[in-house]
């Protein structure tokens, strides 16, 4: 196990980001949306993007996929290697918070412990837990990238839904239903949230 090294120290910024937001007009949150593979999380990640950009709100985001090609590309994923993923992503997305933006995240996250262990970086009120619901019969049915069908052909091992768990949200801030709804209908509830919550 390794020791934290004696001669790092924390440098606090002159600028925090109370500062960032008054320059912004909007506070900053990790908008961290969770669910199967297939269930329209990265597709509801961009869109909201989108319409944040459109209203000059500032965002970014961190998508499951993409970050595997850089950052994380060189984990599996076990579940130790899916806890160090999630670690990982949930430091960066502390900076961009802190930075001022909505920092918009795409990551199946199976585990409740992994997704809890984020929300404890950061404030309360700047992680917002949203469940992006799909069942695995439509999920697999949507299957856009074979996934589904490589898991059932036992050609991937430990596949979220297939071979390995996914724990649901007991607690999450809000619930989208992406199999029910139309991607704008779920834009919108996510903008109503943070709208009525005072985020922006």
């Amino acid at each position: 196990m390794n020791s934290k090294p004696t001669e790092v120290f924390w440098h606090t910024a002159k600028i925090q980001a109370e500062d960032r937001h008054r320059l912004n007009g909007h506070k900053s949150c990790v908008i961290w949306l969770t669910g199967l593979s297939a269930s329209g999380k990265s597709t509801l990640a961009n869109e909201l993007d989108k319409v944040l950009f459109e209203r000059s709100i500032r965002s970014y985001v961190l998508d499951g996929d993409n970050i595997r090609h850089g950052l994380n590309k060189d984990l599996g994923f076990s579940p130790d290697d899916r806890k160090e993923n999630i670690r990982r992503i949930g430091e960066v997305a502390k900076l961009l918070v802190d930075a001022g933006l909505f920092t918009i995240t795409a990551f199946i996250s199976p585990y409740r412990e992994d997704r809890d262990s984020v929300r404890a970086l950061l404030p309360e009120g700047q992680f917002i837990e949203v469940y992006v619901k799909c069942t695995v019969a439509e999920c697999e049915r949507r299957d856009p990238k074979g996934l589904y069908k490589k898991a059932r052909n036992n050609e991937i091992r430990e596949f979220t839904g297939i071979s390995a768990p996914y724990e649901e949200p007991l607690h999450a801030e809000l619930i989208i239903d992406t199999e029910n709804d139309t991607i704008a209908e779920c834009v919108e509830q996510l903008v109503a949230y943070l709208e009525q919550h005072s985020y922006m």
